[in-house]
């Protein structure tokens, strides 16, 4: 067996620009790139090693063999980003002060991690998720 990890998240969306403002400016990433028409990038992390996150207007590579009909072939997602306890509350507030609406928050005792989830501009469930301190 081999160890794998994740390189990059491709999100497709209607406005990249208005996408990539939302994830600067909302979410809170740095951006790997300049957006453009067609795509911009953002790093998830602290480091420019950190997986990176893709907003993306128009079909994608190998989009032709894809099992599900057109339209249909890359619907809208849900993913977490990861924030420290200490953050948590004060991510949240800024998400919510620029006018985005902020569900949460949610505690999961099996894991025990509290958690807040809110809308991108395309869609995209996003999530603050916040594992307890130990």
């Amino acid at each position: 067996m081999f160890s794998i990890g994740l390189a990059e998240i491709v999100l497709i969306v209607e406005d990249v620009p208005r996408a990539a403002r939302f994830y600067r400016e909302v979410v809170g990433l740095t951006p790997a790139t300049e957006a453009d028409d067609e795509w911009a990038w953002f790093w998830t992390g602290e480091s420019h090693g950190s997986p990176r996150i893709a907003l993306h207007r128009g079909p994608l590579l190998f989009e032709e063999h894809s099992p599900h009909s057109p339209g249909d072939r890359w619907g809208h997602v849900h993913y977490a980003f990861t924030v420290p306890r200490e953050r948590l509350e004060a991510a949240v507030k800024h998400v919510g002060g620029l006018g985005v609406e902020v569900y949460g928050p949610q505690r999961f005792e099996w894991m025990k991690a509290t958690a807040y989830y809110f809308y991108d501009p395309d869609g995209n469930l996003l999530e603050f998720w916040s594992p307890d301190v130990s």
